[in-house]
């Protein structure tokens, strides 16, 4: 029941803060004076830019604990954290492609930063590929898990690209800012904390249904 309680509330936390996010996006911050309602697509975007990361580096945290403990509810909660993150960057990268679009006139560049984000989204692809590839649960732990800790060096690679590197692809969080205005941060924040919450409800949900399939199979092994 205590569960129950926690997981709608958890829902109705989501809801609001994705209607608070809609309501900010579209009346409350203003519309950007040189490329119009089009930069509206930046809230979302780079939201589910760091939620993608947040997934990468909660996989990257639990490849690390697999191979230390070699509990396999590690390699669960990484998988799960890989799963909801390939469709965020994988959103990421669409939405990138609709905000390009009208602004570089072109669908897609080989930007620094939008290659290195292709290149992490075939990481973590190539993480899924491989779970489906390994059947003894002990040898697609450790290969997965090795894999994450390694993909995940991508991630600061994608963050520091437009840096780094000559790039068309706009900077909004520098080393000793964040260039937009304020109601265009609280705006930001509060879309942000609407995609961290609905990846920690995905969480929640991937990683309980996964973890009851493998009581369930263990129970039927001894039966």
């Amino acid at each position: 029941m205590d569960t129950d309680f926690r997981g709608r509330a958890l829902s109705v936390i989501v809801g609001l803060l994705f209607l608070s996010a809609i309501y900010t996006i579209f009346f409350y911050a203003p519309t950007e004076s040189v490329m119009g309602i089009v930069q509206k697509i930046f809230y979302v975007h780079l939201s589910m830019a760091f939620t993608a990361f947040l997934s990468f580096f909660v996989a990257f945290i639990c490849g690390i604990l697999y191979l230390v403990k070699k509990d396999i509810k590690w390699d669960v909660y990484g998988s799960s954290s890989v799963e909801i993150g390939v469709v965020f960057i994988s959103l990421t990268l669409v939405s990138g492609v609709l905000w390009a679009r009208p602004i570089w006139n072109t669908w897609w560049t080989w930007d620094p930063r939008l290659t290195t984000a292709l290149i992490l989204w075939f990481i973590y692809v190539s993480y899924l590929i491989l779970r489906t590839s390994v059947e003894q649960e002990g040898k697609r732990a450790t290969y997965c898990a090795v894999m994450a800790i390694v993909g995940f060096v991508d991630v600061p690679i994608v963050f520091m690209s437009a840096r780094v590197w000559r790039s068309i692809h706009p900077v909004v969080i520098r080393s000793d800012s964040i260039d937009i205005a304020p109601s265009m941060l609280l705006t930001l924040a509060i879309t942000m904390a609407a995609f961290f919450s609905l990846w920690f409800l995905l969480f929640r949900l991937k990683t309980g249904v996964a973890l009851t399939c493998k009581r369930i199979r263990f129970l039927e092994n001894r039966i």
